[in-house]
């Protein structure tokens, strides 16, 4: 039988979750002092989900990266794909707050968080 040791996250009781799951594949949990804690705490034992926040290059803009996260939480053992993903990515100024910038990556798209207003260099004058 697999034991874990949790902090529960749901409420500001921040209960002391013990969470074990049984050769059966069934997971009982003890410590909590109300039912969303034990649901937190299978949910986290059988599929735990996160969401993921990187940056990516911005090309032309006033800031050099624009910070993205996942559209929804995506399975745990997902986030070092989303990640090597955002590292080749480069998204071309102006950027608009909630643009996808990459499309169902472990089931969900990787969207912007801010705008960046693009910023175009003028050639230089010679007198």
């Amino acid at each position: 039988m697999a034991e874990q040791e949790l902090i529960c996250i749901v409420c500001p009781a921040s209960c002391s979750l013990k969470v074990a799951v049984e050769p059966s594949g069934e997971i009982k949990v003890s410590g909590n002092l109300c039912s969303r804690g034990a649901d937190y705490a299978k949910h986290e034992a059988a599929n735990p989900l996160r969401y993921v926040m990187s940056v990516v290059k911005v090309k032309h803009g006033g800031i050099p990266t624009v910070s993205v996260i996942t559209s929804k939480p995506v399975p745990k053992k997902c986030i070092s794909e989303i990640m090597k993903a955002t590292a080749n990515v480069e998204v071309e100024a102006p950027v608009e707050m909630g643009q996808i910038v990459l499309q169902n990556i472990c089931g969900a798209d990787l969207v912007t968080t801010r705008k960046v207003k693009r910023i175009v260099l003028s050639s230089p004058t010679y007198l």
